[in-house]
């Protein structure tokens, strides 16, 4: 058994509280009972407010790729022009998805490590439209950017109206507000594994008035990813396949921990540990990879600084206690990322940046000890967003 448990600083699945690991160990119940329709309705009233809708969110039990592919065969048909707006790995899944299912995709590939540009996405849906929909990552975890979606969202509705928006928000959706409604979204995705501090299992997915009138005309084929099939059996407190219980559990103490802490100091606190990050991997010579006014508020991407001897590095902080997560794709072996969201606390940053410090300075780095550690405090208190852990307050 290991020492202690380890700083868990990957962008999901992310550590668990104390009481979301017993909700998790509790025993089943019959999912076409009472208990658990009373369950599956906290669950959604309870994620309402965080997506910013008042229509309906259905829960599936699959991994976030699988609300991906329920977004977009629920809402498109095989055919159909559709605009993927890639800033990374997670924009290229999205686009490959609707290609699989025979879309005919148009891909905007953005510069890995900046944001997409509303203008560019508006000029290119007048040049080259019309098109069925847009597909848009929120949060790019492999390079630790965040996309201005309000504005993109904007962009859209202005040049084509009628272009529907599909959102993966898997990793920011709960860390960070998120208005559906106002912005005009129309299919909005988010994973338990993320800022809902559950284990991966559940994929949550909210559609707006003219996403749900979309399923009733697309064609794409599906069945166990029906949506409308969710949200008619969400209606009688059930689900209509055999629901992953354990997940659902935690999902359900996860929201409650978020709304007793509540949504702005659970933004706040998003927003705290991002700065201490940042502040503490750039006092230690690392450069940011994303544009810094998008950087991302759930996960940090930084470049290997010549010199460094990664493998080395990475080795002794995972020794030490502390996990942090390599580059994806082209990528890999070039950057290195720390995630911050879910239960995340300063005190859990400052940590992670304590034992990143000790390791580069014995490998070498002309770091002045403590310097890191102090800048990524100074950060967090600069946010005001010092908070205490939704699991802090159960």
């Amino acid at each position: 058994m290991d020492r202690f448990e380890p700083n868990l600083r990957i962008p999901g699945p992310t550590a668990l509280p104390p009481t979301v690991r017993e909700a998790g160990a509790r025993q089943m119940i019959n999912h076409r009972g009472p208990e658990f329709a009373a369950m599956l309705a906290r669950i959604v009233d309870g994620m309402r407010p965080f997506f910013g809708t008042t229509g309906d969110v259905a829960v599936l039990s699959c991994a976030g790729t699988g609300g991906l592919e329920a977004a977009v065969v629920n809402t498109l048909s095989p055919g159909d022009r559709v605009l993927g707006v890639s800033i990374g790995s997670f924009g290229d899944r999205f686009a490959k998805i609707a290609s699989v299912y025979g879309a005919d995709v148009v891909k905007v590939d953005v510069e890995w490590g900046r944001a997409a540009n509303p203008v560019a996405v508006r000029q290119t849906l007048i040049d080259q439209g019309p098109f069925r929909a847009a597909l848009l990552t929120h949060n790019e975890t492999s390079t630790g950017v965040m996309n201005p979606i309000p504005e993109l969202a904007a962009a859209i509705r202005e040049s084509s109206p009628e272009t529907l928006i599909l959102v993966d928000s898997v990793s920011a959706l709960g860390a960070v507000p998120f208005a559906m409604d106002e912005w005009g979204v129309d299919v909005v995705v988010t994973g338990s594994q993320k800022a809902w501090m559950a284990a991966p299992g559940l994929a949550m997915v909210a559609a707006s008035e003219r996403g749900w009138a979309a399923m009733e005309t697309a064609r794409m084929p599906r069945f166990y990813l029906d949506l409308r099939r969710h949200r008619d059996s969400h209606a009688g407190g059930e689900t209509p396949w055999t629901p992953a219980i354990g997940v659902v559990y935690q999902v359900d103490e996860g929201i409650r921990l978020m709304h007793a802490e509540g949504a702005d100091a659970v933004f706040a606190r998003h927003e705290a540990c991002a700065a201490a990050t940042r502040a503490g991997l750039a006092a230690l010579g690392f450069e940011l990879f994303a544009d810094p006014r998008f950087a991302s508020r759930t996960v940090t991407c930084v470049r290997i600084a010549d010199g460094v001897d990664w493998k080395s590095v990475n080795a002794e902080v995972k020794r030490r206690g502390v996990v942090l997560a390599g580059g994806q794709g082209k990528l890999a072996g070039k950057v290195f990322r720390v995630g911050h969201l879910g239960s995340v606390t300063v005190e859990e940053i400052l940590g992670a940046i304590a034992v990143l410090e000790s390791v580069v300075i014995e490998q070498g780095a002309d770091v002045e000890p403590g310097s890191a550690v102090g800048a990524a405090q100074a950060a967090a208190l600069g946010t005001r967003g010092i908070h205490r852990s939704a699991a802090a307050t159960a």
